[in-house]
């Protein structure tokens, strides 16, 4: 039986084992005897928001190099179902051998999935949502120069123009100009936006949305807004206003969803399939159990409910993974309060896009300021130190500041 048990290996869940072990370490008065584990199948964190870059194979860190110097024990299996009254998961390994895992107190943060379509061709659409899709998504843009000429080769539809669609629309411009480039193809690149709603960036704020379409009009990104995609065929894109555009490459974005796992939780679910939790990030009305990241519908500043991203999973992971450890020690829990609500929007080559504040406040600086901040946050601020133990553990201190640094001014 482990004392902290840990279902998920991305931000939240990473965060959530280590602040757990940052607590019960500091409390042991001599060996310890504390024990928490991460089950994931995966072995790496992927840094998954930034999957819409041009080599996301290496967008990875080893989580045994992460947590596995300050003891906690990687279990490589998925969790399949929760018993929340004997207080045992039940986990399948990749060869299909399945086992138990008791726990004291337990931390859901299985994360989200992006919620695939149900219509002809769908199986033809890519997206940025894991590694692996990432992955192939890039083995398909390297193979285009390989493939046959013809209408729609070098034509990237992207439906939905959120945070995930603006961002992967405005990098394929430049990634798939240096495919076409050799192929003397670079003036046939197009890249499409498809979104249900009148505008893009819907959810951005209005004082950000000039900023983005002027970059979207900069790098020659077509939008085709109140319409949505019906059918693909491999060398077309059919949509709803029944224009059809010839197109090699489609990419979905449109649409989030928690983990199915909370499904084996007995407790109140958003509409986004995720736990309710109370300020200390407790399941309500069960007992043992804490969510963090992409499955927990926490209470953010200002009466809002955290975002799916990878802003706030971290500072959920951190305090459910103190306030199970807490539980189990006999201490008085931690609320759960983020730093106020940001974004930042990388724009491929031209730029980016920074907010603050729920109602999407443009946040000036120099020229190049949201790029720089957008660079440091995705090469920095979000990646764990691997290989040492004493940063890990200061770092999971749910005090220490989530504050997105800040470029120079200069």
């Amino acid at each position: 039986m482990f004392d902290v048990l840990v279902l998920g290996g991305g931000f939240a869940g990473l965060w959530a084992a280590a602040a757990a072990t940052r607590l019960l370490h500091a409390t042991e008065t001599g060996p310890v005897g504390h024990s928490v584990a991460l089950l994931t199948p995966h072995p790496d964190l992927v840094l998954r928001p930034r999957l819409y870059e041009p080599d996301p194979a290496r967008l990875r860190v080893p989580l045994d190099r992460v947590l596995g110097p300050v003891g906690v024990r990687r279990i490589a299996a998925t969790a399949t179902a929760v018993d929340t009254v004997r207080r045992e998961v039940t986990a399948t390994a990749p060869d299909g051998t399945r086992s138990t895992v008791a726990y004291r107190r337990l931390v859901v943060a299985t994360g989200s999935a992006v919620v695939r379509p149900e219509l002809p061709g769908a199986a033809l659409l890519h997206d940025i949502d894991t590694l692996p899709a990432a992955v192939r998504l890039a083995d398909h843009l390297r193979a285009l120069p390989e493939a046959p000429d013809g209408p729609g080769r070098w034509t990237a539809v992207v439906v939905g123009a959120g945070f995930t669609g603006l961002e992967i629309a405005t990098e394929l411009v430049g990634r798939l100009r240096a495919l076409a480039a050799p192929c003397g193809a670079a003036d046939e690149v197009r890249v499409v936006l498809v979104e249900r709603a009148e505008v893009v960036g819907a959810g951005l704020g209005t004082e950000a949305r000039p900023v983005i379409t002027r970059a979207l009009d900069e790098l020659g990104v077509e939008r085709r807004l109140g319409t949505t995609v019906t059918r693909l065929d491999g060398r077309a894109v059919h949509l709803a206003d029944g224009s059809t555009l010839a197109a090699r490459t489609a990419v979905w974005t449109a649409g989030m969803r928690a983990s199915a796992l909370t499904a084996q939780i007995p407790a109140p679910r958003d509409g986004l399939g995720r736990l309710a939790v109370d300020g200390a990030l407790r399941v309500r009305g069960v007992e043992g159990v804490y969510a963090a990241g992409d499955t927990a519908a926490a209470a953010a500043e200002g009466g809002h409910t955290v975002l799916q991203s990878c802003q706030h999973a971290t500072p959920l992971g951190k305090v459910a993974g103190h306030n199970a450890a807490a539980d189990l020690l006999g201490l008085s829990p931690v609320d759960f309060a983020p730093d106020p609500y940001r974004t930042c929007l990388d724009l491929g080559a031209a730029g980016a896009v920074s907010t603050i504040g729920w109602n999407r406040t443009l946040r000036e600086g120099p020229e190049g300021f949201a790029k720089e901040l957008k660079r440091a946050i995705n090469e920095t601020w979000i990646s764990p130190p691997a290989d040492d133990p004493q940063e890990l553990l200061r770092r999971a201190d749910h005090r220490v500041a989530q504050r997105q640094p800040v470029p120079p001014t200069a």
